[in-house]
């Protein structure tokens, strides 16, 4: 007997209408038929069902604040930067909370229940900290939040920036992260890598750096950080963010960079509607991309992760809380676009990420957490070019979303139709 069973599903891997048996909120069975009786019965049949959607890398005490207190007139990153810094002395923590809850609604409609969010700690009143921790424990029961102590304006630059972060970490915040090419100078970006990292060692932490977010080909604070990462015994528990410098530097230089980073075993998370809007601002043509060597990285072992970065704040006007809209974009910035290279982009998205995460009972095998989407596509080629509609969410095994199909009737001369947009557009050589 099971508490739900979901019938005939594809699966990421490629198995077709298989039965998923779901008890006490975990994964009991995957088999081709399951004669058993369930309490509740889901029929999937020609959809993908997937493990939830991770995002490794967002910003909640930002989200939703577009417009406040003015626009990002040039679009670039250090306008953001300065325009975050006009709205930080004016944020509320119930504004905050207010934000961050309806962010957290749209993020699990759309089958997101795993996000790791960096929070500001520039501003020693810890407002921000405040806030994200309560709205943790708020959505504790639908969606998995972690946070990072982020120095936005610097570590070592920002006044009280090494107090601030330290009293962060002490009120519950569980990451250590830092940014070293916003310091005033290369060697204090070295310096603060080594104090973070040194933090994250003596209190057991993981380290989450935003890293060369620049279009500087010299801002090279990723190697010092896979040295820190190995000096310090911190391998698997170190994640490089953004790393867009890579996409500038020399070939030969990245030939040493790249064995370094996975040595250190490092991870790697690119965040592609990000960098493709905000780097390569001061280029005219040829215009760089920015997003780093995401082929490169996977192709040397790194685990490779996609966050979301930011929705509707200073940085970027856009955003939905969706991570195929992500993923869809890497394929095209980072030229991915064989069968094989998408079911890899997929991977970025939910169990790369949970692994960067940290994520503990993850994945579609028995076993693991309920933690479940069932979406209108047959395939995760489909999923990631249609955007596919989050059919149905399921948290622990309980199903907490559910979406309408999209289906357009046509009323065409001569032959009505109707298109199911999953189902409809499989490629004859795809099918079987």
């Amino acid at each position: 007997m099971f508490d739900t069973i979901i019938r005939q599903a594809n699966l990421p891997d490629g198995r077709k209408a298989h039965d998923i048996g779901l008890k006490d909120g975990r994964i009991a069975a995957i088999e081709k038929s399951l004669p058993a009786q369930a309490g509740t019965v889901i029929d999937a049949t020609g959809r993908l069902v997937s493990p939830a959607f991770c995002d490794p890398h967002f910003h909640m005490d930002a989200t939703l604040s577009l417009g406040l207190p003015r626009m990002n007139v040039s679009g670039t990153l250090l306008e953001g930067i300065a325009l975050w810094g006009e709205l930080r002395p004016l944020l509320t923590k119930e504004a905050l909370i207010e934000r961050a809850l309806r962010y957290c609604d749209l993020a699990v409609s759309q089958g997101l229940l795993h996000i790791r969010s960096h929070v500001d700690t520039s501003d020693p009143r810890l407002v921000t900290a405040e806030a994200l921790l309560e709205v943790r424990d708020l959505v504790k029961d639908y969606i998995d939040l972690q946070l990072v102590a982020f120095p936005q304006d610097g570590y070592l630059r920002a006044p009280e920036g090494v107090k601030s972060l330290e009293r962060a970490l002490d009120m519950g915040v569980e990451i250590v992260g830092g940014i070293p090419h916003f310091e005033r100078t290369m060697e204090d970006g070295r310096r603060s890598l080594e104090a973070l990292c040194r933090i994250a060692a003596e209190r057991g932490l993981m380290v989450d750096i935003h890293c060369d977010e620049t279009d500087d080909p010299m801002s090279r604070h990723v190697e010092t950080l896979a040295a820190e990462t190995i000096r310090h015994g911190l391998q698997g528990r170190v994640n490089g963010s953004h790393l867009t410098s890579m996409h500038s530097m020399d070939n030969y230089y990245v030939s040493k960079l790249i064995p370094l980073m996975a040595e250190a075993q490092m991870n790697a998370t690119p965040n592609p509607l990000i960098n493709i809007m905000l780097q390569g601002r001061h280029d005219t043509y040829p215009k760089r991309r920015g997003l780093t060597r995401v082929r490169e990285l996977m192709a040397a072992g790194i685990n490779v992760s996609f966050g979301q970065d930011c929705t509707m704040d200073p940085w970027y006007s856009m955003g939905s809380a969706d991570m195929l809209e992500v993923a869809h974009m890497a394929i095209h910035v980072a030229q991915m676009g064989s069968l094989e290279e998408k079911a890899r982009i997929f991977e970025a998205i939910t169990v790369n990420s949970a692994r960067t995460m940290g994520l503990q009972g993850y994945g579609l095998a028995v076993g693991c957490q309920a933690d479940l989407v069932i979406l209108q596509a047959v395939d995760v080629t489909e999923a990631l070019r249609l955007k596919a509609t989050r059919l149905v969410v399921l948290r622990r095994g309980r199903v907490i979303s559910r979406t309408e199909p999209r289906v357009a009737a046509l009323q065409l001369p001569g032959r009505p139709a109707q298109i199911d947009h999953g189902l409809d557009f499989v490629p004859p050589a795809l099918r079987g």
